[in-house]
């Protein structure tokens, strides 16, 4: 799978355990930073990563903060993308089961390295469940981006 990944000065760090995890696993990265510790914005990551997911070239994507919450608010803010800000297994899971996640967002502060590595590849290995109810829902909140592309 081809996996957008990008992280702002306070999830670098945390970029840097999970981008040779995701190539151990057989995955094709595409970082597109940042790598310093030095302050950046979040959506200068975040708008890139969605962009290639909503683009086709990549098949999803995460997100890397300080408590993952930025990131998730500007990832969600493309039309295409549904982002989840994820935290635990269970929550993993269920975003790719129930709402069919394109991307993940994840906070460094709030996650240490080794749930990090497990909370994504429970979510890279859940498949949507393709349940009507899900499926209803899912056309129901991209809906409103039809809603606010007509009414700006």
């Amino acid at each position: 799978m081809k996996i957008a990944i990008g992280a702002d000065h306070a999830g670098y760090r945390l970029k840097d355990v999970i981008v040779p995890m995701l190539k151990q696993l057989g995955h094709e990265v595409l970082d597109v930073g940042c790598d310093c510790a030095d302050s950046v914005d979040y959506p200068d990551y975040a708008i890139p990563v969605c962009d290639m997911v909503v683009n086709g070239e990549a098949e999803r994507g995460i997100l890397i903060c300080g408590t993952g919450i930025g990131m998730s608010i500007a990832a969600n803010k493309t039309p295409g993308i549904r982002c989840a800000l994820v935290h635990d297994l269970f929550s993993a899971k269920a975003t790719r089961e129930h709402n069919d996640t394109n991307v993940l967002a994840m906070g460094e502060r709030v996650v240490g390295p080794g749930l990090a590595e497990e909370i994504v590849k429970v979510w890279l290995d859940t498949p949507f469940s393709q349940g009507e109810r899900h499926l209803n829902r899912i056309r129901k909140v991209m809906g409103l981006e039809d809603k606010q592309a007509l009414h700006p």
